[in-house]
């Protein structure tokens, strides 16, 4: 059976006439039927008085649709966007944040960046920056699996853009337009590209992203900037379309060329254009190499290796964090069940779970008193993820995956939760439908998050989330806002889809004795040894 299409809007400019462009919406939806999302790029808030955003903002009016804006352009209205990661505005509008990505359930994945360009560091609030750009093209174009996005949201134009396509009106872009988002989808590779902030609307013919007779055919772009809400010459501002998430395209399907298709804009035969060759990513910004955190206020890199190849750390480790009081699950203190403790690495260690929903159930947990993963620093980040590798093998070589979960909610010590799945017991789709099922009978609203992508991207410190990492990389998020329960990845996970011992969901009723736990505890290290990777040299 055929996926259904996605049905979406874009808008550009705003610039405050909120009632003008709601009233349209609803004007289109009475006629067309209901959109799914409604994608604002440009100038969200415009110079007009705040009376009529506060009616939506105290919730006497409401957005007929699901809206997601990108920030400020100018120093007049970041104002209104105090959370740099994103935040929710009014009801049914949501700021995206400054950078980063959105993927919804159906698999849509949406590239956001927000601000107009700046070629200083640190950037203003209202910029973005050369690492900004680079760290997004390198976030996502660092494994060989990537292919493209379904959507990129700027507000400027990229320059050049009308290189080999038809007339883009009034506007030069030769000479407007940023040369950084440029850059930035030519990495990305968006199927849709909408821009706005020059208050005229160009839809520029679909352009290849692959090389004629050198490549293989690659799906086709197609970028649209729109005009301002309610503008005199009643230029285009609302642009209506379907999509289908390429992740659920047929290959053949997806690369299909419009008849109409030019050369790419940015490159000039068959080479990237000088436009590009102007924007490298910084010589210390390799896509292998490092942490990218977007919800750092500049979007500031931490590398595994600083500049001259020096380590960014001390080489004999600073002293990790102690706790403000006692710590069930800090190494160094007391209240430690340190005869569950059966592997200890430099930043990290490995603990059975106490009433673990198997023998092997394990916990990986940092040595020193971190919240959440989003805090942990370069090295420990490494350590761990060093740690679920490890793990990885270690369940593969038994016939088994493993399914990782965090819930950083009402806990004050990160526990990574590693819980093994015989491979006979279901598949991994069979996993991630029931953490999808569950959530959904619980109102809970679970979202694919890139594989290849960092927590720290999404969630910023000190915020409540939910997260599952299957044994493909494949994550899922949830943003905490109000309540949310405790046993719930627990719960999926004893549940009849899964591990089928609903009985054990609760892991107070799953305890055993200390010597038993003494006996599962040596018997794990003595079978994890030869995976071990702490004894090397």
């Amino acid at each position: 059976m055929a996926q259904k299409p996605l049905r979406l809007l874009a808008c550009g400019d705003v610039e405050g006439k909120f009632d003008v462009l709601f009233s349209r919406v609803r004007a289109i939806q009475k006629k067309s039927g209901n959109f799914d999302l409604l994608l604002c790029v440009g100038n969200f808030f415009g110079s007009t008085p705040d009376a009529e955003w506060e009616e939506y903002k105290t919730g006497i009016k409401k957005a007929p649709i699901q809206t997601y804006v990108l920030g400020a352009n100018n120093q007049e209205t970041v104002k209104y966007f105090q959370d740099a990661d994103g935040c929710e505005l009014a009801e049914n509008i949501t700021y995206l944040g400054r950078k980063g990505i959105f993927t919804g359930s159906s698999g849509l994945q949406i590239v956001y960046l927000s601000g107009t360009e700046s070629l200083s560091e640190p950037a203003p609030g209202y910029s973005f920056s050369p690492k900004d750009v680079s760290s997004l093209r390198a976030m996502l174009c660092s494994t060989s699996r990537f292919k493209g996005i379904d959507i990129l949201l700027t507000s400027p134009w990229p320059k050049c853009v009308g290189n080999f396509g038809n007339s883009s009106g009034e506007v030069d872009t030769k000479k407007c337009g940023s040369a950084l988002v440029s850059s930035l989808a030519t990495g990305l590779k968006p199927r849709y590209h909408f821009a706005a902030l020059e208050k005229s609307y160009y839809e520029r013919l679909p352009y290849r992203n692959h090389i004629v007779l050198q490549e293989n055919a690659q799906h086709a772009t197609r970028f649209i900037a729109l005009a301002n809400v309610g503008n005199p010459e009643k230029k285009k501002y609302l642009y209506a379309f379907s999509i289908v998430p390429m992740k659920l395209m047929d290959a053949a399907e997806l690369a299909k060329q419009p008849p109409d298709a030019t050369e790419n804009p940015y490159r000039r035969f068959g080479k990237e254009s000088t436009t590009e060759k102007q924007i490298p990513a910084p010589e210390e910004e390799s896509a292998c190499q490092f942490f990218f955190d977007l919800n750092e206020k500049q979007g500031r890199k931490r590398s595994s290796t600083g500049r001259d190849g020096k380590p960014p750390y001390p080489k004999h480790a600073r002293k990790p964090p102690q706790p403000p009081g006692s710590c069930w699950f800090c190494l160094a203190s007391p209240e430690v069940e340190k005869h569950l403790v059966v592997n200890i690495g430099t930043h990290c260690y490995l603990a059975l779970a106490k009433g673990g929903l198997s023998d092997d159930h394990v916990l990986i947990l940092p040595i020193g008193h971190y919240q959440s993963v989003v805090e942990l620093s370069a090295e420990v980040v490494e350590e761990v993820e060093k740690y679920k590798s490890t793990l990885r093998c270690f369940f593969k070589s038994r016939g088994k995956q493993c399914v990782l979960f965090e819930r950083n909610y009402k806990s004050h010590h990160l526990q990574l939760q590693v819980i093994p799945v015989p491979l006979s017991c279901c598949a991994t789709d069979d996993i991630k439908d029931a953490f999808i099922t569950q959530a959904q009978e619980q109102q809970i609203e679970l979202l694919e998050i890139p594989e290849h992508s960092d927590i720290k991207q999404i969630a910023q410190a000190g915020a409540a989330y939910f997260y599952v990492e299957l044994d493909t990389g494949e994550k899922l998020f949830h943003r905490i806002k109000k309540n949310f329960p405790l046993q719930f990845g627990r719960e999926v996970m004893a549940s009849e889809a899964i591990l089928n011992i609903p009985d054990k969901s609760d892991w107070r009723q799953c305890q055993i004795s200390k010597e038993e736990e003494e006996i599962l505890a040596q018997r794990f290290r003595k079978d994890f040894e030869p995976f071990d990777f702490t004894l090397d040299d």
